[in-house]
């Protein structure tokens, strides 16, 4: 049983989540429709990929709502094969790309889809999605298929002006970048805020007011062919939930979770972070000793995202393919409560 030292005002939950599967369709994907009151911003299909030689490949694009207001983040192409240390940006590479702003979006039976315009100056983009499929193709640069993992997941954050209605669903891919085969996940997010929000900029209950610690989706495919997907937030006052699935069709959520953090001495990247669900179950992060992008800190977004894995603590089962794709934020402090440090 939760407990308050203090009483927030009325309309302030005090930063507690409602969270929960949800069943994903590309008729849902493809609507546009207000929830909670919020607007939707944008879709956001992120991820990361890696070849045969370990090297990872990681994108992102923005699928801004129509009538959103739209954050810096159009698309973003990283890999480590600029420095061979680090997830890097490539500018080079992003610079032929059609960095459409609001994109061409339709439903095909019960796939959705969003592209570039064809006035759009340089290469053709394209993405689909549905309750079983995806797709990503960047003209000449990556073209990646595969299928959803278990079920989507949902969270929900109330607040006294703003709110924050999210929404996730990962996919198994495989494909080629750079014309290397890969193979790896993508996260397809939606976001929904208050009108004129936008994530990690403005109106964002959780970051404009410097609230969450550690923030992940993850997703491990093993050899022995079962699979962990989850997607978790600790944070400040009473922020914080965790979703997890596997292959036997279990599906648990929880908002008793705890977690801790330990940065780099003179960086901004974890070294170390576990959360613990519920006061016994304890997940640990491993991070990629290239997974560091670099180029996000103290740019946008500012907080340090980086590539690992995630596990239960003890889980010896050998991955095949993964991804965790999240951030620290040391700014905001190493645990609940604990505050951060300014840049």
């Amino acid at each position: 049983m939760r407990t308050f030292d203090t009483i927030p005002e009325r309309s302030d939950f005090a930063y507690q989540c409602l969270v929960g599967p949800q069943k994903v369709s590309g008729a849902r994907l493809a609507d546009l429709r207000d929830h909670f009151g919020l607007k939707l911003t944008k879709h956001m299909p992120f991820g990361s990929v890696r070849d045969d030689e370990g090297h990872i490949y990681s994108v992102v694009r923005a699928l801004n709502a129509p009538d959103s207001t739209p954050n810096p983040t159009k698309f973003i192409y990283q890999s480590t094969r600029l420095d061979g240390q680090n997830i890097r940006i490539d500018k080079e590479k992003i610079a032929s790309r059609a960095l459409t702003l609001f994109p061409a979006r339709g439903l095909d039976g019960d796939t959705a889809w969003w592209s570039s315009h064809p006035e759009d100056p340089g290469q053709p983009w394209r993405l689909t999605a549905s309750g079983t499929g995806f797709s990503w193709r960047e003209e000449g640069l990556l073209d990646l298929t595969g299928q959803l993992i278990g079920n989507g997941m949902q969270w929900y954050l109330p607040g006294v002006d703003w709110g924050t209605f999210y929404v996730a669903q990962l996919y198994d891919v495989q494909g080629t970048c750079e014309g290397r085969k890969v193979k790896g996940m993508i996260s397809l997010d939606q976001a929904w805020m208050a009108e004129g929000g936008a994530i990690h900029m403005h109106k964002d209950l959780v970051v404009n007011n410097k609230m969450h610690v550690i923030w992940w989706n993850f997703a491990t495919i093993y050899k022995d062919g079962s699979w962990d997907v989850g997607s978790f937030l600790v944070g400040h006052d009473k922020l914080g939930y965790a979703i997890l699935q596997n292959e036997k069709g279990e599906v648990r959520c929880t908002t008793d979770i705890e977690g801790t953090v330990r940065h780099e001495k003179d960086g901004w990247f974890a070294e170390d972070a576990r959360i613990i669900l519920e006061g016994k179950e304890e997940w640990e992060f491993l991070p990629d000793p290239k997974g560091r992008m670099l180029d996000f800190v103290g740019g946008f977004p500012i907080t340090a995202q980086q590539e690992g894995r995630w596990r239960r603590v003890g889980d010896t089962r050998e991955p095949d393919r993964w991804m965790a794709w999240g951030e620290s934020d040391k700014r905001n402090g190493t645990a609940r409560n604990v505050r951060g440090t300014e840049i």
